[in-house]
């Protein structure tokens, strides 16, 4: 449980240019909740079997159920039908999908009219790239460096100032290699609307490190964005953020 001298209430004018944060990768609900009092907007559940943060059904209802009602639930999801991510939308509670294998654009679509936040995972270096947003229909889009075994950044870092013109025309969600150390440098760069982090906050595999999570969160705010962001989860109550006070 994180203690209340732990956080802090921000108002709306001190939060206005603060990227909203997604942590992605959760499988124990004491460390969502953690997560989501230190101030997450979205907190994100892999259904991608080969992950080591892959949760089960269950698991993702059990997490989503202790959570606030104003933290993004995200259901990510690597080349599932239509039919099967809208049964883990209803069983486990979410809010938001995040695709990112080959799905085709009509699949964002349908999402959509759902009335779902729907993430498509774009790439700097591999499709589908930056250059294709265009053609995938989404709420904002998840950006990142390929490179690794699994889709994903797998937590290698890059160039982030290298999608700042992206970002400024597109509602961006940045990703990859992001940790308390450089989250900062990677926001003055790129000024993303939000930022999705998951081993750079980890003590292993699927266990977060709350104590990284705050450090990670109090980086955030302390950051520097050139440009005002986008708010892409619509749940998440800007003048309730509650960030970490290192002591």
């Amino acid at each position: 449980m994180v203690r209340q001298s732990d956080t802090f209430q921000d108002s709306d004018q001190s939060t206005a240019f603060v990227p909203q944060v997604k942590i992605c990768g959760l499988t124990q609900p004491d460390e969502a909740v953690a997560c989501a009092e230190l101030g997450a907007a979205a907190i994100g559940f892999v259904f991608y079997p080969p992950s080591p943060r892959f949760v089960s059904d269950e698991q993702a209802e059990r997490i989503a159920r202790q959570l606030p009602a104003h933290v993004s639930t995200v259901g990510v999801f690597v080349d599932e039908p239509f039919v099967q991510i809208m049964r883990k939308v209803a069983r486990c509670g979410l809010n938001a999908v995040q695709l990112h294998g080959g799905e085709p654009p009509e699949l964002g679509e349908r999402l959509l009219l759902e009335g779902l936040i729907v993430l498509r995972g774009l790439y700097v270096n591999k499709r589908p790239r930056l250059e294709e947003a265009d053609s995938y229909p989404a709420s904002a889009y998840l950006v990142e460096w390929a490179g690794g075994p699994l889709p994903g950044g797998n937590a290698q870092t890059w160039e982030w100032g290298s999608i700042a013109p992206f970002c400024r025309g597109k509602p961006v969600v940045m990703a990859g290699g992001l940790s308390p150390d450089n989250i900062a440098q990677a926001i003055a760069q790129a000024s993303p609307d939000a930022v999705d982090v998951s081993s750079g906050v980890e003590a292993r595999p699927g266990r977060k490190d709350v104590g990284r999570v705050q450090a990670f969160l109090h980086a955030v705010v302390s950051s520097s964005p050139f440009r005002k962001p986008r708010k892409i989860f619509r749940n998440a109550q800007g003048n309730c953020m509650k960030f970490c006070l290192t002591e």
